[in-house]
């Protein structure tokens, strides 16, 4: 009888123990690296002509399109490559909630994931938006590190840029 019930409760005990050891949040770094990229997901939003890594399209798009500091619906954010983030990462602005948070709709900060309307808060100290913290789902806040930014691209030829 005892060997009976340990059978019937051997199914839900492996299941706790499985679910105890798994992370859904815990990402290697080379899932960052598989085939939903960022930059390929903004061009195609946007329409914008750059290729390349999203930390190089800052100086791809200088004398092509306007840069600015100030966040208008359609831009793209670029963020500076770091250790973290080696290659950069670009974000599409959405709308602007406040003074120092826009909403975004990015790929792959989250690997493999397009994620739509996140908050991003600029925390830099001249409320210029070269230093941001984004939001993360994982834990349902802002994250805790910053991550400089080179500023915004508009979508706009430059000559087109007010």
């Amino acid at each position: 009888m005892m060997m009976l019930r340990f059978f019937r409760c051997l199914p839900l005990g492996l299941l706790v123990v499985l679910a105890a050891c798994g992370n859904r949040y815990e990402y290697s770094r080379a899932s960052f690296n598989g085939p939903l990229q960022c930059a390929p997901y903004a061009r195609e939003r946007t329409g914008l002509k750059l290729s390349g890594s999203a930390a190089s399209w800052w100086g791809q798009s200088a004398g092509r399109y306007a840069h600015t500091h100030t966040p208008r619906p359609g831009e793209v954010l670029v963020f500076r490559a770091t250790s973290r983030v080696p290659s950069g990462h670009v974000s599409i602005v959405r709308r602007q909630v406040s003074d120092r948070t826009i909403l975004v709709d990015h790929a792959n900060w989250e690997p493999g994931r397009i994620d739509r309307a996140v908050p991003v808060t600029d925390v830099s100290a001249r409320n210029d938006w070269t230093l941001v913290r984004v939001w993360w789902a994982p834990v349902h806040s802002l994250g805790k590190r910053a991550y400089p930014t080179y500023g915004f691209i508009s979508s706009h030829d430059s000559d087109d840029a007010s």
